[in-house]
């Protein structure tokens, strides 16, 4: 301890300004104090500290938040585990996470504002509204409305590999690639998820409002709320406060800090980073029939509609394991079932590095929001159901072991289904290497290069290198080309093939590949006298 004794002529002054400051710090002090919510321990809870490092444990997770709303107030928030491994920095209830799909309902909110201020009809053809919006046909342009495009029952499977391979910072140009999406399913005859849907419905509420999705989110929900440390983007994460970094786990179970991943142009599907307070505000309106501290935020009728089924997602029989779990549909921007005798709402989120869940029983008023810095993780999920399970007084179930062992068979079945899409090799390429070079592209997707490196052949998008496994005549496999650990044969294999295409004259015109299982193989054409024989920049 340090004291400091004063005298002389001016010591009067300056212990009457010492004075001052500290009262100045006191008080700021304390306005920091009041920002953070005061929480009474709930015995429910108790003890979730030891179980949440047993969650950490078993996924390997760097770290995770969690909020539990009930009724209008917060009756825990807490960060456990590291926002950045590297330099041991703690999560708190502070911490910024990329909350990926969990975006989807505030895009439909913004909808369901404007619909109660008389500027749409949800069941009118949304090109009504946005004719720069078309479909695959007239029929599909004529008909499909934003009730369909909010509830992901347009006919479309979900073509993500085209914004998320060929990404870009351009709504317009993301827009115009739905024109050429052809549908596997009829209108309103099943439900597919679709995240160009959503970025749609961006594009629709910036031209009705003159004001860009991210203002309007900002001015209509942010605001009002007093989520003060949201925001849309990258660059705006990155501006400062408590961000987390985000990750994943390699094989041998090591962490792997993974980039950012910027969708300014699919931004309205999934591109909001938030903290567990902020997303707790936003829970609350939910709960409370749109309002927040006496505010309408969501429209009531429009909420109502939001958390009712507009689609069924699949029959949802109970299981063995969980009898007490069943039926799965969809409402707009949230999934809907039954969860042990209580109706729960709820939508997961996954970007790369980030997984979240943001879950409410609107029965039974309580909701569960988890932010968490893993790749594709279950951690969000375990760490819901345990604190569900308690606030409802239901009987224990050993979530984390029966979550985990149930990853671990899909995870199997995943690598044997993929083994099985590995050719072994017969014969030749029916071409020189250097001959399949070239720029490739497809409307629905984008361009994709095919380059000559070290007498190998690889692949580039907008985002990813691939390199390419010569298997069987003009067949190859794609492997992850990864930064930083280049590819790995034993785990990059991503899971599709192309082939190339030769025309009448014996050339490389073009190739076809299936991205996506539920879709059927594509056709990139090659641009005629443009070769690519090294590494594009």
């Amino acid at each position: 301890m340090y004291i400091l004794y004063l005298s002389g002529p001016y010591s009067i002054t300056l212990i009457m300004k010492l004075r001052i400051i500290s009262a100045l710090l006191l008080i700021a002090s304390l306005n920091a104090v009041a920002q953070q919510p005061v929480i009474k321990a709930d015995s429910r809870l108790n003890g979730l500290d030891t179980t949440f490092q047993r969650v950490l444990k078993t996924w390997n997770a760097a770290g995770f938040a969690v909020a539990v709303i009930q009724k209008n107030k917060v009756i825990y928030a807490k960060g456990f585990g590291y926002r950045d491994v590297a330099n041991k920095l703690p999560v708190t209830s502070n911490t910024l996470f990329a909350i990926g799909s969990c975006s989807k309902a505030f895009t439909t909110t913004l909808v369901g504002k404007l619909q109660k201020e008389g500027k749409v009809n949800i069941d009118q053809p949304v090109n009504n509204y946005l004719p720069a919006l078309k479909f695959y046909n007239e029929d599909m342009t004529n008909h499909i409305t934003l009730r369909d495009m909010m509830s992901h029952r347009t006919g479309l499977s979900r073509f993500d590999m085209s914004w998320y391979l060929f990404n870009t910072s351009s709504a317009d140009s993301l827009l115009k690639r739905i024109q050429y999406m052809e549908p596997n399913a009829g209108l309103r005859e099943k439900w597919q998820y679709n995240n160009f849907m959503y970025m749609a419905q961006g594009a629709l509420i910036e031209k009705i409002t003159g004001k860009s999705w991210a203002d309007n989110i900002k001015e209509k929900i942010f605001i009002p709320l007093g989520m003060t440390h949201s925001n849309i983007n990258i660059p705006e994460l990155l501006k400062g406060g408590e961000i987390s970094k985000g990750y994943g786990v390699k094989p041998d179970h090591t962490l792997d800090q993974l980039d950012y991943f910027n969708i300014d142009g699919m931004a309205p599907a999934g591109a909001i980073n938030s903290n567990v307070n902020d997303m707790a505000k936003w829970m609350s309106a939910w709960i409370n029939n749109g309002k927040y501290e006496g505010k309408e935020i969501i429209p009531e009728n429009f909420r109502n509609q939001a958390i009712s089924s507009q689609a069924i997602v699949e029959g949802g029989l109970p299981e063995k394991e969980s009898k007490d779990i069943y039926f799965g549909n969809y409402g707009f921007g949230w999934f809907l079932d039954s969860y042990k005798g209580h109706y729960r709402v709820e939508h997961g989120g996954n970007i790369d590095g980030f997984s979240a869940i943001s879950s409410f029983f609107p029965a039974d008023s309580i909701g569960v929001v988890v932010l968490s810095n893993q790749h594709g993780s279950k951690v969000p999920v375990v760490v819901k159901d345990i604190i569900v399970d308690r606030l409802l007084h239901l009987k224990y179930q050993d979530w984390i072991s029966q979550i985990k062992n149930g990853q671990d068979k899909a995870e199997l079945a995943r690598d044997k289904e993929k083994k099985k899409t590995i050719i072994a090799p017969h014969h030749a390429s029916t071409h020189p290497i250097a001959d399949f070079a070239g720029s490739y592209s497809h409307p629905a997707y984008g361009t994709m290069k095919i380059y000559v490196e070290n007498d190998s052949l690889f692949a580039k998008s907008k985002i990813r290198a691939y390199w390419l496994k010569q298997a069987n005549y003009d067949i190859f496999e794609f492997y992850d080309k990864d930064p930083k650990d280049g590819v790995n044969t034993a785990t990059g294999y991503a899971g599709f093939n192309l082939q190339f295409h030769m025309n009448l004259s014996g050339d490389i015109d073009g190739f076809e590949a299936q991205l996506e299982s539920r879709l059927k193989p594509f056709l990139f054409v090659r641009a005629k006298n443009v070769k690519q024989a090294k590494a594009p920049e």
